[in-house]
């Protein structure tokens, strides 16, 4: 059974409680709270913001005898609450309760509402002897700010050779924040609290960047593989943590990366792929609460399939488990992709395939929503006011060392069926090539190789992107939350990497229900600000495209900006992209020796255009062409 929880909302955005009490320095002091509970019962809940059933899911309440539960609005008197029929809080005086438990941060305001209900003798407790420290908040005197929780998981790993990075940047000076810190947290794959530290963040748009090797080596830590849970203090305008996370190691032939975890756990992911035959898939299951996850509450079913197969072990609070899918699928094979049932149990979770080669790569699964309808109005739409309407775009790498191919992949309980077709494009935006899958079941998994649609058809530079779209001539049930997989492959080392997205609306200027989507604000955003971490000590190669639902600009007015690990400028590029078309690039061919080395270790490039919204993606180059890797990039 799912935890019965609110995580997310894709209407009201992120909850603040599931937060605040998972929090791993709230989880000590929860323990206390409830002994001390246990210890002088009876105990009247008193629950005026209906959070008992949220905080019954996290911690064990069953010691602690109960004199009832009261609630505050008339509407919920006598509904089940914490397995009780709530009373009025009316009645309290009559509860023979020895303490009253006020189920609420700040809660001196709610205590004031009944403190003439409360008998002189009784004790009063709250949520507050939960908090975190003082100096942690951001804004105090509301405790459930979401600014107060810009909090991240980070799967991290240091053994065996293997090693991470996490690379982010100090975005939310920009929004007015000032003084901001980062307090880390690491747990090993038991789940057991391994170091924790907090370090002063650098200036505006600066670099961080968290090297599991440095790590160790400053702690003087043993082999770990765990979660790093991040809180940045002070935030501002942003309550997201994002981040790239780049997996290498000793041989020059690891390398791969992907990026944040997304911090509100959802109830169901797909886009989780089987093995080839030469491969195995892990799932790294990472428990983002103190509270264990039962033996049997996650499984995998193969999408469409009512086969849902448990895990069946019991997964420790915050602790860090890989799933291997041939445990629960022996037979299951690419292209064939299944659905996670996650609970609410975990926030996005990576994947690692590893070949018989021992080449290994990583990447993530996606969120499945299960709030979405069909919306009858997109097939009208579409080829009308918002034009070529919901795109994916993708690269298409360079043809001569690069394989391409596409997974389309159901991301929502109302997608039964898939009208959906893949379009080619040359670097000027050209259409070249058109594939229609024709209206796919859930059930169906169809890999396209995208490069070998090119067939003898000239490709100039030998790069491009693909989109994919509805196609409403094949079927009309669409929801607007098109993803697919998206994998890379190198034809001369068989190194790979995979990404994997959703669609939007892109630079139009009608808005429709809140796309094109603006990370800052209000629909529509028709600006970029990406984020781009170059490798040290490998080259960085990046690809931009320039989609558009509906005719823009003719080409792109785009900033590449060196910036060294402090924020400061170090020089900056010019391009334009022709609207439609794309540009895949390399840090190494366009700045020099000299500004690069002006720049330093862990810079970066801020990618930068007032006049249109770009998707872009980015990735590392080893040494020798031995290996590579690419994910979508972030914006801030």
């Amino acid at each position: 059974m799912p935890l019965r929880i609110e995580t997310f909302s894709n209407v009201t955005g992120g909850s603040s409680f599931f937060k605040a009490v998972g929090h791993p320095l709230a989880a000590p002091k929860a323990a206390i709270l409830m002994a001390r509970l246990a210890s002088f019962g009876p105990v009247a809940f008193y629950d005026p913001l209906g959070l008992l059933s949220g905080l019954a899911e996290f911690y064990d309440l069953s010691a602690i005898p109960v004199a009832g539960v009261y609630v505050q609005n008339v509407e919920r008197v006598g509904t089940e609450v914490f397995g009780h029929a709530a009373r009025a809080v009316t009645e309290l005086p009559e509860s023979g309760a020895r303490t009253v438990f006020v189920v609420a941060f700040d809660s001196q305001r709610c205590e004031g509402h009944i403190a003439h209900l409360i008998p002189r003798e009784v004790g009063v407790v709250s949520l507050d002897a939960m908090r975190v420290p003082e100096d942690m908040l951001n804004n105090p005197g509301h405790y459930l700010s979401k600014y107060n929780w810009a909090t991240n998981f980070a799967w991290f790993r240091d053994e065996d050779g293997q090693h991470t990075r996490i690379v982010s940047a100090n975005y939310w000076p920009r929004y007015g924040a000032k003084g901001t810190r980062l307090w880390a947290c690491l747990f090993d794959r038991d789940g057991r609290p391994l170091a924790e530290w907090t370090e002063a963040m650098p200036p505006s748009d600066g670099t961080v960047v968290i090297d599991s090797r440095q790590v160790r080596e400053r702690l003087g830590l043993g082999d770990f593989c765990g979660t790093l849970f991040l809180h940045v203090i002070g935030a501002a305008g942003h309550d997201v943590v994002k981040y790239a996370l780049d997996t290498y190691g000793d041989d020059g032939t690891v390398l791969s990366c992907t990026h944040d975890a997304n911090a509100w756990p959802a109830e169901l992911y797909a886009g989780l792929p089987a093995p080839r035959e030469d491969e195995r898939v892990s799932l790294w299951i990472q428990n983002s609460h103190p509270t264990p996850i039962p033996a049997g509450a996650v499984g995998l079913n193969p999408m469409g399939s009512d086969d849902v197969r448990a895990f069946d072990r019991e997964i420790p609070p915050f602790a860090t488990v890989a799933l291997d899918t041939r445990d629960l699928f022996p037979d299951a094979r690419w292209p064939l992709q299944f659905e996670i049932q996650a609970g609410k149990y975990f926030v996005r979770p990576r994947y690692e395939i590893v070949a018989e080669s021992g080449r290994r790569r990583i990447a993530h699964a996606n969120v499945e929503r299960t709030d979405l309808k069909p919306d009858p109005k997109l097939p009208v739409l579409t080829g009308g006011a918002i034009g070529k309407g919901h795109i994916l775009p993708a690269p298409l790498l360079p043809v001569a060392r690069w394989r391409t191919i596409l997974l389309p992949t159901p991301m929502s309980t109302a997608q039964t069926e898939l009208p959906v077709k893949a379009v080619v494009y040359d670097r000027d935006g050209a259409a070249l090539a058109k594939h229609r899958f024709g209206n796919l079941k859930r059930t169906d998994s169809v890999a396209l190789d995208v490069t070998a649609m090119l067939g003898d058809t000239a490709l100039p530079g030998g790069w491009g992107h693909v989109e994919l779209v509805y196609d409403f001539e094949a079927g009309t049930l669409a929801d607007g939350w098109l993803h697919a997989l998206v994998r890379y492959e190198d034809v001369n080392t068989g190194h790979v990497a995979e990404t994997s997205f959703g669609s939007h609306l892109f630079n139009m200027a009608m808005v429709y229900r809140d796309e094109p989507q603006s990370y800052h604000g209000r629909p529509p955003g028709l600006s970029t600000r990406l984020f781009l971490r170059l490798g040290t000590p490998w080259d960085t190669l990046c690809h931009l495209v320039y989609p558009a639902s509906t005719p823009w600009h003719a080409t792109s007015d785009t900033g590449l900006v060196l910036t060294r690990r402090d924020g400061v400028e170090i020089a900056r590029r010019k391009v334009a992209i022709p609207c439609g078309g794309s540009l895949y690039w390399r840090a190494s061919e366009t700045f020099t020796e000299a500004e690069r080395s002006a720049a330093g270790d862990h810079a970066y490039v801020l990618i930068r255009d007032t006049t249109c919204r770009l998707f872009g993606y980015h990735g590392c180059l080893a040494a020798g062409d031995s290996a590579f890797s690419l994910d979508h990039m972030f914006g801030f």
